[in-house]
């Protein structure tokens, strides 16, 4: 008898998952299931699935998190996934804590819950009943720039796909990102050049490609081709990485806005501690059940 898994669909700036509750369900093929069930035609469609479960290996963290891309590929952090698990944790009664310690397998994050009502600490059984979650802001921990497993330096800082020269430069999120300032945003093919770049080499692990355009007001123009799931909507740590890159570039300062092609993320790559810290929104797009 096949067993049916109750599901969320929520999306981060447009960066959309299907989340499941693995201390309700199990899902013992999360690989298979992030294929078929992200499937747009056939399947609920997404960018992939995110299992929320408690902490293991004695990680001092509240809950933690898997993430598998549509293509069944793990991956180690999602700045956009991890918003929407702190608003599920809070708005389903999993959790009165407005700030949550979530593990990843890039370490543990902090999430800091903003309601609704602007009380950011405390929580209490009855805010969690009167108050939606409006924004949360994830601490991201440092960038890193010398991973010898996920960028191989010596291949320098230019990729070329037919007759066209990226320069970019590497950020690690605890995920890889190769960040390419570019003067032709909205009309550059993204997946060409982003599926290309993504096999590259110079990436073992392949990696996360973000092409940038600085605008007139000092926002940052983003699209993105997501290792394992193409073009999407929008990447968290895929703007911390564009944030840090332009910071280092003398592009922007530590604050800046990422215009995603689903909405805008705010990042801060904070001086005194060298954490990057992400703010923006997560919305419910629909429950379902689904045969597994």
């Amino acid at each position: 008898m096949r067993k049916s898994v109750r599901f969320t669909k929520m999306h981060g700036a447009g960066n959309d998952y299907i989340y499941v509750d693995t201390q309700k369900y199990d899902v013992p093929d999360p690989s298979a299931a992030a294929i078929a069930w992200s499937n747009r035609h056939t399947g609920i469609g997404s960018d992939g699935l995110v299992l929320i479960g408690k902490p293991y290996g004695g990680v001092d963290a509240d809950f933690s998190m898997r993430i598998f891309n549509a293509d069944g590929s793990e991956a180690k952090m999602c700045g956009n996934a991890s918003r929407c698990i702190a608003k599920y944790l809070y708005e389903r009664r999993l959790t009165d804590k407005t700030t949550i310690r979530l593990q990843t397998l890039s370490g543990v994050k902090i999430l800091t819950l903003h309601l609704a009502d602007g009380e950011n600490a405390g929580g209490g059984s009855d805010n969690i009943h009167n108050n939606k979650v409006e924004s949360v802001t994830v601490d991201m921990l440092a960038p890193s720039f010398h991973v010898p497993e996920q960028y191989d330096e010596t291949a320098g800082d230019a990729l070329t796909v037919g007759s066209r020269t990226f320069h970019g430069t590497f950020v690690s999120m605890g995920n890889p990102h190769f960040v390419c300032f570019v003067d032709d945003i909205d009309t550059l093919d993204v997946a060409r050049y982003g599926s290309a770049m993504e096999v590259a080499s110079a990436f073992p692990e392949r990696c996360n490609i973000e092409f940038a355009e600085i605008k007139a007001d000092g926002a940052i123009r983003t699209r993105v081709w997501e290792r394992g799931s193409g073009i999407t909507m929008a990447c968290g740590t895929g703007a911390c990485a564009t944030a840090v890159a332009a910071a280092i570039a003398g592009k922007s300062s530590r604050r800046s806005a990422i215009i995603m092609d689903g909405g805008t993320l705010h990042i801060e790559w904070n001086e005194a501690d060298g954490h990057v810290y992400m703010t923006g929104p997560a919305a419910f797009v629909f429950d379902g059940e689904i045969e597994i």
